[in-house]
């Protein structure tokens, strides 16, 4: 099988089905306009009923500012080893509470290289392993990341997967759709009665074509208190299967 052309192939089909779902869905938005109806409002106002009606929690701090964007290619830096822990030249502590605002300053004296690439986590964090994501502009790379590992009080290893950016998608930039239109989605179609969602982060999200390249679209990322993470394709509104971080605390 020639790897290359299937490869060219698949980006393709999800290229033109993002422009197929992302136009209709700009569609509908331009009929409420017509109507004199602000799609954001009623969209928000549909949430609210669905978050009573099924009893569920979402957080205060819903992102509101709009933005466009487009998908992006990335490739892993061979310099980079993703697949096993890597000592640290010296083991330090790591607060998340306590360094919180002087991760940059702390990570850029331990030797790890590129730190300042990096945000914080603390949705996939745990007591033992940092997660941080390497951020493209202001948002992160989900797939991108450096992971702290602690054993007895101090972070003594880390993993790093650090991309460049190898090209933006060819299509033009797309208004992502509001967080709103994405919690719809989940609390109608998927969430179960009292299910409690802790986060709502915009970012980039995608998929390892081979061993080091990634294609990435622009995803709304829910965390639940369960554990578990679903992702909302940002353009079209599509829904990937939950993905289950840590068991049910």
């Amino acid at each position: 099988m020639d790897w290359g052309r299937a490869k060219t192939i698949l980006i393709l089909s999800f290229l033109l089905l993002n422009v197929v779902l992302g136009f209709q869905l700009s569609t509908s938005r331009t009929e409420l306009l017509e109507l004199g109806v602000n799609p954001d409002s009623q969209v928000m106002e549909e949430l609210q009923q669905l978050l009573k009606l099924k009893n569920i929690q979402v957080p205060a701090d819903i992102p509101k500012e709009k933005q466009k964007l487009k998908e992006i290619v990335a490739r892993f830096d061979d310099y980079h080893e993703v697949e096993r822990p890597i000592p640290v030249p010296t083991p330090f502590k790591f607060d998340p509470l306590i360094n919180k605002g002087t991760f940059t300053d702390m990570l850029a004296k331990t030797g790890i290289p590129n730190t300042d690439s990096y945000q914080f986590d603390p949705v996939t964090s745990d007591t033992s392993t940092f997660v941080f994501h390497q951020l493209y502009g202001s948002l992160p790379m989900f797939e991108a990341q450096l992971k702290l590992f602690e054993k007895d009080g101090m972070v003594t290893s880390y993993q790093q997967g650090y991309v460049r950016i190898m090209s933006e998608g060819t299509q033009p930039e797309q208004s992502v759709i509001s967080p709103y239109i994405a919690l719809r989605s989940l609390v109608e179609n998927y969430l179960e009665p009292g299910t409690v969602i802790t986060g709502v982060r915009l970012g980039y999200h995608g998929q390892l074509y081979n061993s080091q390249t990634l294609y990435m679209v622009p995803t709304w990322r829910i965390s639940l208190g369960n554990g578990d993470l679903y992702w909302v394709h940002a353009i079209n509104g599509a829904v990937e299967p939950p993905q289950r971080i840590r068991p049910a605390s």
